[in-house]
């Protein structure tokens, strides 16, 4: 754990204040949890950008390199969770 010192003007640290009041937890643990979803949903854009570089004609094109067999007993879905094999790759 890491101490870190921050400054608030005055109206956002007695708004803080009262939140956390009203919510029954520190200012502390209310500042670290506003800054871990902050960081969540950036972090959750960011990778939600990168699937914009991917490239559906390579996807499949490795995916036919794929030997057409089924998946041990042990690594299988249960019946009715998975769709026929490669019939969800076929369409773009």
């Amino acid at each position: 754990m890491s101490a870190m010192s921050l400054r608030l003007s005055e109206s956002l640290h007695q708004a803080a204040k009262e939140l956390a009041e009203r919510e029954g937890i520190s200012v502390n643990q209310l500042v670290a949890t506003a800054l871990a979803e902050k960081l969540a949903a950036l972090m959750t854009v960011e990778y939600l950008e990168r699937t914009n570089r991917g490239n559906r004609g390579r996807f499949l094109a490795a995916m036919a390199r794929v030997p057409g067999v089924e998946p041990e007993r042990w690594d299988r879905l249960p019946d009715g969770m998975a769709p026929p094999m490669s019939s969800h790759l076929s369409s773009p």
